[in-house]
């Protein structure tokens, strides 16, 4: 088994269904430039689901936010779901997932860094959900989508999405010396598609916070907000 492979393998876990039809899910997880340099595949790209998932990611997004947010203008919905479904966003629901390392993608595309691009990893992750849209039906699919979106769109309402605590501790921590920060993973729970991760901040031995998430890249963050409250720097 490639890592490619494995990676989808971990991806269907951690989604949590069964495909009727695997084959969707190969085509959201192919990027034009692997069909451009492997014409003789048959596989078609993943363009047409992106479009597809692009309109029920806006629809769930909006029934969502509308519906928990009673007081929210029509202005202030708008500009809440245009920050939920935007590029960076989604490419951060998409890295938590680990989609980049699941696609089938041109090896010119890969050497220039393309399964990190946010770009391609939001088509990415809009065309997984035009896929899985297709296999399960909206109401499937509308729930995964907010459980994987549900921390990004508490971020935009509460105004830290741009946030970014392990720089802002990193940076606060070589200002007062030599000393670096590492983070540890201290639990896990829960099974594979529903996962909750522990996180620790070690600072000079020590573990100075914790914090929960649904990815370790999450639990992370939460961990190095939980330092630098204890430092007292926000």
């Amino acid at each position: 088994m490639s890592k490619t492979e494995k990676y989808r393998v971990r991806l269907i876990k951690q989604l949590g269904i069964s495909w009727h039809d695997e084959s969707l899910l190969a085509q959201a997880l192919t990027h034009s430039s692997f069909i451009s340099e492997n014409r003789h595949t048959g596989l078609t790209n993943n363009q047409r689901l992106e479009f597809l998932g692009d309109a029920v990611l806006e629809l769930t997004v909006s029934d969502f936010l509308y519906r928990n947010n009673p007081s929210m203008s029509e202005g202030e919905l708008t500009k809440f779901r245009a920050a939920v479904v935007c590029e960076s966003s989604l490419a951060r629901a998409a890295g938590e997932l680990e989609l980049g390392l699941c696609l089938s993608m041109g090896k010119g595309e890969e050497r220039s860094g393309g399964r990190e691009r946010p770009s391609i990893l939001a088509d990415a992750y809009e065309a997984l959900l035009g896929a899985i849209y297709l296999d399960q039906g909206l109401d499937r699919t509308a729930e995964i989508i907010i459980r994987f979106l549900t921390p990004v769109i508490a971020d935009v309402i509460e105004g830290r999405l741009d946030r970014d605590y392990k720089t802002i501790l990193q940076e606060i921590v070589q200002r007062r010396g030599t000393d670096t920060v590492s983070y540890i993973i201290i639990n896990e729970e829960g099974p594979d598609h529903d996962k909750i991760f522990t996180a620790g901040t070690v600072y000079r031995g020590k573990v100075i916070g914790t914090g929960d998430g649904r990815s370790k890249k999450d639990s992370e963050q939460q961990a190095a907000k939980m330092a630098l409250a204890r430092l007292n720097k926000v």
